[in-house]
């Protein structure tokens, strides 16, 4: 049984603690935050006695097989080196992993690094009926893929990171070869999920798909009980069919023209993606050959999508993938988008 840490003790922490009730693999043993009330109250509802306002005493006594890191975006980089100075075995770090190319480069140096297996929170992928299409995909229920239609309501920092890294789930994890962009809006461009307000973007693959992603309130809903958090879409076209999953339903489309489609309850499964999630991570310590899909690698490939986003839209052309991304691209686009 393998021992976990959670270093955050916010609201979003709370799912990867209740994924515990179902995990197998292991058990929460500790927690920390700077937080002592947060810290206090956290450790009570989850029965978790081992409480630490720093991270460094954290790590030194209770050493952790796996560490979720459950905080801000701009402290990836410094908790991530810290973790990986430790020697922690393995980290499950919040989404999205940077902000910009700055950061994005950082990790980069650090992955090719570190011995620490670092995957990041994508739990979609781990959905029950997400893996159930995905492997509708992959066996060829639709035939060949052609095109993948993805957005989210939220901005690029905010929820773009998960759909893509379901295009790259259900497109057999392609390399990305070009993207083509546009943004607006610079009054996203602050806080802790920085980007701009609304993203379109035609991204191409080495295996001949592309895919369409759209961020912000540009993206249709999907549902009507849908706040714009909980909108994410994911539909990928086939020469013989398709298949979409969203946060609230699902469709299979088939060659003879039947359908199937249902409902789920994102709540209900969430907290079984989340578990999913955290024994991926498990077996992936248990046997190096099973490589956790949201490892840190992909992860940064899928980022990197991103950045070619941001380069497009101010050079006002499409972008060969990987691009080695300008400095200060927020600045950058603070400037191009009229602030």
């Amino acid at each position: 049984m393998y021992k976990s840490a959670i270093l955050g003790c916010g609201g979003r922490a709370r799912g990867h603690a209740r994924a515990y009730d179902h995990v197998t693999g292991g058990k929460l043993a500790a927690i920390c935050d700077t937080d002592g009330g947060r810290l206090e109250a956290f450790g009570e509802q989850f029965g978790v006695a081992a409480r630490y306002a720093d991270i460094h005493e954290m790590l030194d006594t209770e050493k952790p097989d796996l560490l979720h890191v459950v905080t801000q975006p701009d402290l990836r980089v410094p908790l991530l080196t810290i973790a990986a100075d430790h020697k922690v075995p393995a980290v499950v770090v919040e989404k999205p992993i940077a902000i910009q190319g700055e950061d994005y480069r950082q990790l980069r140096d650090l992955e090719a690094r570190t011995d620490t297996k670092i995957c990041i929170n994508h739990q979609l992928h781990f959905h029950k009926r997400s893996l159930e299409l995905q492997r509708n995909v992959e066996e060829g229920a639709i035939g060949e893929r052609r095109f993948l239609d993805a957005s989210a309501r939220l901005n690029l920092s905010g929820q773009g990171t998960h759909v893509l890294e379901l295009v790259s789930a259900f497109n057999a994890g392609a390399t990305p070869t070009s993207v083509f962009g546009q943004v607006s809006g610079a009054a996203g461009l602050h806080g802790g999920h920085c980007a701009p307000e609304q993203c379109v973007a035609t991204i191409s693959y080495d295996n001949g798909a592309q895919a369409q992603l759209v961020c912000g309130t540009n993206a249709r809903p999907t549902s009507d009980k849908e706040a714009r958090h909980l909108h994410k879409r994911i539909a990928v076209y086939g020469t013989a069919g398709m298949v979409q999953w969203t946060m609230f339903w699902w469709e299979r489309t088939r060659a003879d023209g039947s359908v199937e489609r249902g409902d789920h309850e994102y709540g209900a499964e969430d907290v079984i993606g989340q578990a999913g999630l955290t024994d991926a991570v498990f077996d992936w310590l248990s046997d190096e050959g099973k490589v956790h899909p949201t490892n840190l690698a992909a992860s940064l490939t899928e980022f990197n999508i991103i950045l070619g986003i941001y380069m497009s839209a101010l050079h006002h052309r499409p972008v060969e993938l990987p691009v080695e991304p300008d400095d200060g691209l927020i600045d950058q686009l603070r400037v191009a988008l009229g602030e």
